[in-house]
Order: C-alpha cells, then structure tokens, then sequence
C-alpha cells in the first residue's frame, strides 16, 4: 500500500496491534495498513512463510509441515518471537528503508500487567522501533478515535469490543477514572458458535467459518427479519462432509453467553463510576467501538440493559488506531495519555 510510496521513509507510526487484525496509521498519511494478526510458519526453522492476509487465508489448510499461528492472545502477546516477525514484516511494508527507526506509539488492553506491556515494547524495538516506544491505553485512544471530548471535564464512556478484549473505560479530563478489562471479545463469540454447532449438530467447523457466520448472521437483538442460510463443514459421527441450515435465532443464542458477559463488564463499569460522571454519561450516552460494535443489535441490547443512550463510533474498526495515529500526531501535547519504555 504504502511500500512505493518514498514519503513514508522515516515516518513515525501508530499500531493497533490487535488479536484479530494489526492496524498501521502513518505520521501524514493516515491508516496505510489493516492486515490480519496472523503468521504461517514453516515448522522446520521457524521462518515466516506468509503475514497477515495471505496467512490467514492459509488458516485451517496447511500442510503438516506450515503452521499458521496468532501471536496474539487476549490482546496480550503469546508468542513473543512470532509476535516481533509479524511486527518487522508490517514495518518494512509501510517503510521502505531498512536503516529508519521510526518513533512509534502501540496500543495495549488497559488491564495489561507490567510484564506483558514491557513485552509489547521490547518486541516494537526489536523489530526496528526507535526509544523510547510510546504505549497508549486502548479505550483512551478509541475516545479519541471515537471524537470523545477526552480533555473535558465530563464523562464519557467508551466500550471496545476488539477480538480478544473488551475495554470499558469512563474518561474524564484526559485521564481514565475507571475501567475494566474483559478477556471476552469476537474470538469467544467464534468460539461459541463453533461450540454450538458441535453441541447442536455434532458437526466441526473452522475458525474462518465462524467468524464468517458471525459476521454475516451473528446478533445480540431480535432481527426485524431472520434468516437462515447452509453451513458446510465436517460430521463429527461419520467423519464426512456435511451440510446443515442454521438460523440467526440459533446463531443469537449460540453467543448468548459471551454478549452476557460484555453486557455485565458495562454495568459494573457504570455501577463504579462517580455520579456526576455518570449523570454526564446519561446525557452524551455510550459509544461503541471496535468489530463488535459491528454485531447487529449489541447497541438495542446495550440500552435495554442499561438504560442509557448507545451511540456507534463513526468508524468503529478503525476508532483504535485513529485515536493512536492522533495521540502520534500531537505526540508533544498528547504526553500525559502516553506511557513510555524505558531506554
């Protein structure tokens, strides 16, 4: 995308280095690369067969002798050496010279410990980072993707619902006031619905064919029209392929459980919040982002449950990463929203 571009050279970057997709925002140029969090290995040495989208359409069809691994889990890194190729392999994509070493600000879940958020740094640095290496704090920066009014003194809560957390966080003047990290998100709905269909149908369906049917058929709300549609994938009894009708109906109480658990995370959030903050969230309402905010109804159920307003971020995927490329931007003023590595 960007590789051609002789403009990107020394440029700083933002990643929203997320479980699911690895998002890179450019100093001037915007978002210029959303790839997913996936790398096919070759099993013998180690080394990167594929990164991103061509890895994950490998996802569930490799030989015995390519594994396709997420680095990521739980928005936190799993596998260290894997997560720092995957990181060097974006980098140089966006930047063509070898020798720059960009400034760089990475997203981490706000309930990440010490040890998992040095990890984050040390593999930004090694894969060609300059120090220090910024960390910003998911929810704050999708506030400000989100347009929040993040420096006012008023309450303003955002939900990320990204792949392998969901950040709830009440921001007021600049500064979380409380937050709570859920190790819920879009891969436990996956899940869910790849339980569901071993429970329900004794059939086995991959990781890409429940995100698929998440996707296309997945809701936290009754559908003003349902729909049904033909599933493939392996019959656990005989061993054979099989085709199956699924409804929305029964996609929606297949992530039941999951969407339950989100829902709580917000009302214990807005049960800690204090109550002028909470009075000025009544007001503004809630503001969704992140893949899940894409689920159909999760907004209808989240004000149901909660009796508050529910507003979607204008571009709920990318909320993350804006937020970051401006945190980047204003880098100088931005200060106090920023964590820093050591040298």
């Amino acid at each position: 995308m960007a590789r051609n571009n002789p403009l990107a050279l020394g440029r700083d970057i933002a990643i929203d280095l997320g479980t699911a997709n690895t998002l890179v925002y450019v100093r001037g140029h915007g978002v210029v690369l959303n790839e997913p969090s996936v790398v096919a290995l070759d099993v013998a040495d180690g080394r990167p067969v594929a990164v991103g989208n061509e890895a994950k359409r490998m996802m569930g069809r490799t030989p015995g002798h390519i594994r396709a691994v997420r680095p990521l889990k739980d928005g936190v890194i799993a596998d260290f050496e894997v997560c720092e190729k995957m990181l060097r392999y974006f980098i140089q994509k966006v930047h063509t010279s070898r020798w720059s070493k960009p400034r760089m600000v990475i997203c981490v879940p706000s309930g990440i410990t010490g040890v998992e958020q040095r990890a984050v740094q040390d593999a930004a640095e090694y894969a060609g980072a300059r120090k220090p290496v910024h960390i910003i704090e998911e929810p704050m920066a999708a506030a400000i993707g989100a347009d929040l009014p993040v420096h006012e003194p008023s309450g303003n809560m955002i939900v990320d619902i990204g792949g392998g957390t969901t950040e709830v966080a009440v921001i007021s003047l600049g500064g979380i006031v409380t937050a709570q990290s859920l190790r819920v998100a879009g891969d436990e709905l996956d899940e869910a619905i790849m339980a569901f269909l071993k429970k329900e149908f004794s059939m086995a369906i991959g990781e890409r064919t429940a995100e698929e049917i998440k996707i296309q058929m997945g809701s936290a709300w009754p559908m003003e029209e349902e729909m049904t549609a033909d599933i493939r994938g392996r019959d656990l009894i005989s061993g054979l392929p099989r085709t199956i009708t699924l409804s929305t109906e029964q996609v929606r109480e297949a992530v039941a459980e999951p969407v339950a658990a989100i829902v709580d995370v917000v009302r214990t959030t807005l049960d800690k919040t204090p109550p002028e903050l909470a009075a000025d969230i009544m007001h503004a309402g809630i503001t969704l982002s992140g893949g899940g905010a894409l689920l159909a109804g999760i907004d209808r159920r989240m004000a149901h449950e909660t009796g508050m307003p529910i507003n979607i971020a204008p571009d709920p995927l990318y909320a993350v990463v804006i937020g970051s490329g401006r945190a980047l931007e204003n880098i100088e003023a931005m200060g106090g929203l920023l964590a820093d590595s050591a040298d």
